[in-house]
């Protein structure tokens, strides 16, 4: 957003008056306790010695993290990937199905399955888009992953991004319009990049990732899905 200047303007409210939400939540009051201790917490905001984070891979194949990762996912339902079974089955399962990832992870042995294609409707058109169904249990691996690495990025993120962070909301991006309209701005950009994340250059991605991450095996595991 810009300023105008040199015009006179009388800020109005907008008609969704947004309804007060507070401060977002800081990353300690988000991040896994499964993965997340407090000294870590602690280290995120003054900075790991020489700026990476190492032995990361530990923490994604701990018991107890993907066990977190496996009730959120299965919670969650979906769709069964290329090997047809469902949530409700792995979670049937979970006892085994965590066991046989554990020791994959740890030994180094996993490798992600195949993605299955669905297409489904795009709000707003008659066209429609590509979407990439993984099997459930590499949902868990990737989720019990971002249980890792999400808040070591999410404390770099601008405080003026709303979307898709944790103890962030809608509302909260509303309230934030709503104070800049009454603080004399007037000016909003709105931008949409066709086909945007079929289009991002993975190589720049990784790269920007192994600015924070120095452990090879999770910079791999990352690299396999970007």
């Amino acid at each position: 957003m810009t300023k105008r200047r040199n015009r006179i303007y009388e800020p109005v409210t907008v008609p969704f008056s947004a309804t007060p939400t507070g401060e977002p939540l800081s990353v300690a009051d988000w991040a896994n306790p499964c993965v997340w201790t407090e000294r870590m917490l602690t280290t995120l905001h003054t900075g790991v010695r020489g700026g990476k984070w190492h032995t990361l891979i530990d923490k994604v194949f701990s018991p107890i993290n993907l066990f977190a990762a496996c009730r959120k996912v299965t919670g969650k339902g979906g769709s069964a990937g290329v090997d047809h079974q469902s949530a409700k089955d792995f979670e049937a399962n979970s006892r085994e199905e965590l066991d046989r990832l554990h020791i994959a992870l740890r030994d180094d042995s996993y490798v992600p399955q195949a993605v299955r294609r669905v297409w489904i409707p795009k709000p707003g058109s008659n066209e429609q888009r590509p979407l990439g169904v993984p099997t459930v249990r590499d949902r868990v691996v990737q989720t019990a992953l971002l249980n890792v690495l999400e808040p070591i990025f999410d404390v770099t993120f601008s405080d003026n991004s709303f979307g898709f962070r944790r103890g962030r909301s809608c509302q909260m991006a509303l309230e934030h319009v709503e104070s800049l309209l009454e603080a004399g701005y007037v000016h909003v950009v709105d931008a949409d990049l066709k086909g945007y994340f079929d289009t991002i250059p993975k190589d720049r991605l990784l790269a920007m990732v192994g600015e924070k991450i120095s452990d090879r095996r999770v910079l791999r595991m990352v690299g396999r899905r970007a």
